[in-house]
């Protein structure tokens, strides 16, 4: 069936904090006593950032989303571990414009959306293509903020187009997704996933139809500022983690005069060549593989050097095929994935220890767990995998020819043994895909005002280096830097947490260049 007749919808959740919160305090503080400032080459950087005054904090007037009530569905989304009781949750489904170039009259789309949180003023909240959808990523983040912020904001998470449920995109077959992710770490060309990549690309072609260059960071944008209008706000308050901070910068570029309070978790590398963008991916990974494995050992760690851990479970799966309880098999590629996907998520590193020791003894469960997100695809949940392609290939003008991809495959082999071929595999996907007939977005957003940018020193999803070449493109940004390891900082750390309550509540914008300790 083609979607490109179907309304497509985009999904939001608020959640609502019960009077319980008011009587909350906070515990003993956790954030390091010195946040040092190593101060931009620039010293004009932040007085370009304040030629444009952060804007005040202001109700909403006339909001013409009806929200209702989603609570126990939300949960059964979430699954486990869940949220406090104290969390409450609305949902609404937001008429958006398609804006697919080839479709007349434009056609029409919804977003979901999930409202969490008691406070007057909606924080909009958009999450990575490839991570959890906004609405639940925004409901965990509820979970981990300081009390204030929900005394002031409501979390409006979004699921953004082609994710979630705001109508996904389902045009992938099962087994083709598992060869798309299945190259295997040690290959020395990407034949298999190419082919993988042309198959899904011919499928989305019959499912998607004329929508099918309409799943891009741009239009994700302009869903924001028609979310926006019927939020009632005059100006958009918003948080991006990932790839989602993308959107959001996008947002700048497009409605300047509408940016408000605005923090941005960790921004992808702008550079147009992909292929270095992918290598600075996986010599990210390498070294977040590093500060896991060293943190695995502090902690007592159950399979001694990472690295070496690693190459085991993908030499033992290279030699003898394993299946998880429920008749998956997983290849050295797939477990490669899960690692990836288990290191971007801090909180569960010591999950991934366990079953990284599981899979040397043959037991491929725990880990395949990391992947399944992406493998499976149900109404309920649908597979990451497939709005992602779309997403970064509608996204990028990059298409690799076959020597080229060798090439880089061999590169990245060579030098990052455990993931350079995971990353070169992403080069492999949009090979098939139309090419972008759009101008990409310009960067920098002259004329908003200043936007809080998060980096992390060591983050193999948007890597620190790529941060900083985007915040320096934008003229108002101002850069806060965690020298830690993991996806995202505001979670991670207790200092980027109360730099960002204070940017966004109190209205205090920090130095540029400020540094958080690990």
């Amino acid at each position: 069936m083609s979607t490109a007749r179907r309304t497509p919808r985009l999904f939001l959740t608020t959640t609502v904090v019960t009077a319980v919160l008011a009587g909350c305090t906070a515990g003993p503080s956790a954030r390091p006593a010195v946040i040092d400032n190593d101060g931009k080459p620039n010293p004009g950087g932040q007085t370009t950032a304040q030629q444009v005054p952060l804007p005040p904090l202001a109700e909403p007037r006339s909001p013409s989303i009806k929200w209702e009530d989603c609570d126990e569905a939300t949960r059964q989304r979430l699954g486990q571990p869940s949220v406090p009781d104290t969390l409450k949750f609305s949902c609404a489904r937001v008429p958006t414009t398609l804006d697919a170039p080839d479709l007349p009259g434009r056609g029409l789309s919804r977003l979901s959306v999930v409202k969490t949180g008691g406070g007057p003023i909606p924080l909009v909240v958009v999450n990575d293509v490839d991570g959890e959808p906004g609405s639940l990523y925004a409901a965990r983040l509820a979970a981990t903020l300081p009390p204030e912020f929900l005394q002031k904001f409501s979390l409006i998470g979004v699921d953004r187009r082609g994710t979630g449920t705001s109508m996904p995109v389902q045009c992938i077959p099962a087994e083709i997704r598992t060869d798309l992710l299945g190259a295997d770490p040690a290959a020395a060309d990407l034949e298999g996933v190419v082919d993988a990549a042309r198959r899904a690309g011919q499928q989305c072609a019959i499912e998607l139809d004329d929508a099918q260059v309409a799943m891009d960071s741009w239009r994700a944008a302009g869903d924001l500022e028609e979310l926006r209008e019927q939020l009632g706000l005059d100006k958009l308050h918003a948080l991006g983690h990932g790839d989602g901070s993308k959107v959001l910068a996008e947002y700048a570029v497009r409605f300047p005069a509408q940016v408000g309070r605005v923090m941005l978790d960790g921004l992808p590398d702008p550079a147009p060549d992909a292929t270095a963008t992918q290598e600075s991916v996986a010599a990210s990974a390498q070294a977040t593989l590093d500060a896991f494995g060293a943190d695995c050992i502090a902690r007592g760690c159950p399979i001694g050097d990472a690295r070496a851990a690693v190459t085991a479970v993908a030499d033992r799966l290279r030699s003898a095929s394993a299946t998880t309880t429920d008749g998956e098999e997983i290849t050295p590629g797939i477990a490669l994935y899960a690692v990836y996907s288990g290191l971007a998520q801090r909180s569960r590193w010591v999950e991934l220890a366990e079953a990284l020791k599981s899979a040397q003894t043959g037991d491929v469960t725990p880990l395949a767990a990391f992947a399944e997100p992406v493998l499976k695809d149900t109404k309920a949940r649908p597979s990451r995998l497939d709005g992602t392609l779309a997403t970064k290939c509608n996204d990028s003008a990059t298409r690799l020819s076959a020597e080229e991809l060798t090439r880089a495959t061999t590169t990245l082999r060579d030098k990052y043994p455990q993931f350079g071929v995971f990353a070169a595999q992403q080069l492999a996907w949009c090979s098939p895909w139309p090419v972008r007939r759009e101008p990409l977005p310009p960067a920098g957003a002259p004329g908003a005002p200043p936007m809080l940018v998060a980096g992390t020193a060591t983050d193999p999803v948007t890597p620190e280096q790529g941060t900083g070449r985007a915040a320096d493109q934008m003229p108002s940004a101002v850069t806060i830097t965690w020298q830690g390891a993991g996806h995202g900082a505001l979670t991670l750390s207790p200092c980027v947490a109360d730099a960002t309550r204070a940017f966004l509540i109190d209205g205090k914008v920090p130095v540029d260049g400020t540094l958080c300790p690990a």
